[in-house]
């Protein structure tokens, strides 16, 4: 689940591998904007064949945090 999210943000974002771990924070750390973020999101919907609910969508700070939301819904 983690290498698919590092390989979106990687080749769909432009994000530096070396940025990309567990901890790192999607706005702080790597500097995405509301509308990358909503990108990420469309693309791992369209990944993992899930909806983001979006009550849930304020409590993913982090990379980790959008691999356990989708390891709970897959």
């Amino acid at each position: 689940m983690f290498e698919t999210i590092k390989n979106i943000l990687i080749s769909e974002m432009n994000i530096d591998a070396e940025l990309i771990k567990p901890e790192a924070e999607l706005i702080a750390s790597l500097g995405l904007n509301s509308l990358e973020l909503a990108d990420m999101i469309v693309m791992c919907e369209d990944r993992f064949g899930i909806v983001f609910e979006d009550e849930d969508l304020a409590s993913l700070i982090t990379i980790g945090d959008v691999v356990a939301y989708l390891e709970a819904r897959t």
